[in-house]
């Protein structure tokens, strides 16, 4: 009896010891569905790291944004991985807040990654984040609500073809809606979708001298035109709805056509969780012929902070996370389809994803498409394509995104929500020394 009493003495000592030495990060992630998942599939990465701890923190996406942008700028090192974008990473890796990756392992192939996505999130040919998944935007509809309306669904739509379909899909009785779009305001929920679509309808944000344009007839176009098409085709309280509601409606067959980032394919397309999944087409985001379309260019990516006293750590778990071990592991629980799409150009090659995906070529087409340094039709200063790669864009994005999502819910008119998007620019602009 002493014995056992001995040995399992030794065991709770050993194993309180080992607990002391295991190192503890905490990741800071959005509550999209990918990450939602890798959460589940961290045993494998624990497994074969058993002195790492994980800590999730997991959160809506506008709060994600305002909580990891404070800890940074003020240096509060509560994170030390943080799930960032292709807005932030630049920006952010020029002012020494990030730290560069070059320890992720010599079979994590960083080659492999999809260059217009590598691009956006490498400094002078550095990476300074990992793509967890990339993405553009397209038009997710459903084929048999576009056949009963007697419309075919082009490759390549237009707005004007978007809104006849939307028209004739509409069944509020039903309750079906045309069209489903983000009017949840912030700079990447609603301004996403909104900036995107105005570049297809000729607008920009400012001139080649940083003035403000929301006072000119292209924003003017663009936003009555989305305002007029939710009024008509969209879902009740649109004004509150983002990403993630809306990929509910539509699996739960609510929506005629939605037109969001391409990673909502293999979510709309899951027969596990979508009512509609053997019902889903794909087609590139609408234009006006103008020469631009209106699809974004985004990768939700984990990065390291530059004030982490556990880089070591935390940089094994960013490159768990966005390897090609990692996508096999997605493969393997839960079907190739269902791999975060977007980063590798190695998936778009495997004839096992190409098969299970048949979004795939269209998400790839969307991507390579996208082009953040000539996002716009006429000239602009700045790079991005449904944001503006300058550190004000967070706050004056999110500032003009409350306006045009009033707007949206019937409390100021279009004309009001451009005046004061033109005040609340010009301000900025000329509090951040861009407009002399």
């Amino acid at each position: 009896m002493k014995l056992r009493t001995l040995t399992l003495g030794l065991l709770s000592a050993s194993t309180l010891a080992f607990a002391a030495h295991a190192e503890s990060i905490t990741i800071a992630t959005v509550n999209n569905g990918d990450m939602v998942r890798m959460q589940k599939l961290t045993d494998d990465f624990t497994k074969a790291n058993p002195d790492i701890q994980l800590n999730w923190v997991t959160l809506e996406e506008n709060v994600l944004r305002e909580r990891v942008t404070t800890d940074i700028a003020t240096k509060g090192g509560q994170y030390d991985v943080m799930t960032i974008g292709t807005y932030e990473v630049p920006i952010w890796a020029k002012q020494s807040w990030l730290l560069p990756l070059d320890k992720l392992g010599d079979d994590y192939d960083a080659k492999d990654i999809i260059p217009a996505i590598a691009g956006g999130l490498s400094v002078d040919g550095k990476l300074y984040a990992a793509p967890f998944y990339g993405e553009s935007s397209f038009v997710m509809y459903r084929k048999d609500l576009m056949e009963k309306a007697g419309l075919k669904m082009p490759d390549a739509p237009t707005w004007d073809f978007i809104k006849q379909a939307a028209d004739k899909m509409t069944d509020r009785a039903n309750g079906v809606n045309g069209v489903c779009l983000r009017g949840k305001a912030g700079w990447g929920e609603n301004m996403a979708f909104l900036t995107a679509m105005s570049n297809s309808f000729g607008a920009r944000w400012f001139d080649e001298n940083w003035k403000p344009q929301f006072d000119q007839p292209e924003w003017k176009k663009t936003l009555q035109f989305y305002v007029d098409l939710m009024k008509a085709d969209g879902p009740e309280g649109a004004s509150s709805n983002g990403f993630n509601e809306n990929l509910a409606l539509f699996q739960q067959g609510k929506c005629g056509m939605w037109i969001d980032a391409t990673v909502a394919a293999s979510f709309v397309s899951d027969p596990k969780n979508s009512t509609v999944a053997d019902k889903v087409g794909y087609a590139l985001a609408p234009d006006n012929g103008l020469g631009k379309r209106g699809n974004w260019l985004w990768a939700w990516s984990l990065a390291i902070p530059a004030g982490t006293q556990k880089a070591d750590a935390a940089e094994k778990f960013v490159s768990w996370a966005t390897s090609k071990h990692y996508a096999e592991l997605v493969a393997s629980k839960e079907g190739w389809a269902n791999v975060p799409p977007g980063t590798r150009s190695s998936l778009y090659a495997n004839p096992e994803y190409q098969k299970a995906a048949p979004f795939a070529k269209m998400t790839l087409d969307s991507i390579n498409a996208a082009d953040p340094t000539h996002p716009t039709v006429k000239p602009v200063p700045y790079v991005g394509v449904q944001f503006v790669a300058i550190p004000e864009f967070q706050g004056l994005g999110t500032t003009v995104g409350q306006l045009f999502s009033a707007a949206l819910a019937g409390q100021s008119s279009v004309d009001d929500a451009l005046k004061q998007a033109q005040d609340a620019s010009t301000a900025a602009m000329t509090e951040g020394g861009y407009i002399k």
